[in-house]
């Protein structure tokens, strides 16, 4: 590879990541007002790394946390700085660069099918639950005292199950369709 085709493809890289920052800013903006809100922030963050690929989707998914964590409002309901991330839903938010590292790892190691992808998708969800829930607790108990498990599950996961298992098969579908006709 010359230099020239070698600056042309981090010029494309450093334009595709900085779109799929902006997406994944906008998806955390649209907000479906169901019983609890959902935003689209994880289709985001899943559409980012399928996409993408593994590293240009985390170090997307990496700069979005770093803009929302000095301060840019990309985060859900227009917030950032680092008292959302150190707030109890910030673990979420960290979750999704774990969740991001997961679905890279996996493409690395067991190639880009789409059950790979999938099973990347759902395991990188549960890994951002896990890390979320914990911070939760922690950050929750510090400030309001002790809550058990069963209570943080039903606040922070069970009621995102079905919705995230939605944004899965979209960025499934979206991630196939577009991999067919768009070379990122």
């Amino acid at each position: 590879m010359n230099s020239l085709s070698r600056r042309n493809s981090k010029t494309y890289d450093l334009v595709y990541i900085s779109i799929f920052v902006v997406l994944i800013a906008i998806c955390s903006w649209i907000s479906i007002p169901l019983t609890i809100p959902v935003t689209l922030q994880t289709f985001g963050i899943f559409a980012a790394v399928g996409l993408l690929g593994g590293r240009r989707g985390t170090i997307a998914v990496f700069i979005y946390i770093l803009l929302g964590l000095v301060g840019v409002p990309v985060f859900s309901g227009f917030t950032g700085g680092p008292g959302i991330i150190l707030g109890t839903t910030g673990g979420y938010i960290v979750g999704f660069l774990f969740t991001a590292l997961l679905m890279w790892g996996m493409e690395k190691a067991f190639g880009r099918s789409t059950f790979i992808l999938a099973l990347s998708m759902v395991l990188g969800l549960i890994i951002c639950y896990i890390f979320g829930t914990v911070w939760f607790m922690a950050v929750y108990a510090s400030s309001a005292g002790t809550v058990g498990i069963i209570t943080v599950l039903g606040w922070c996961v069970f009621p995102f199950i079905l919705p995230d298992a939605v944004k899965i098969a979209m960025a499934l579908l979206l991630t196939r369709r577009l991999a067919k006709v768009v070379q990122l």
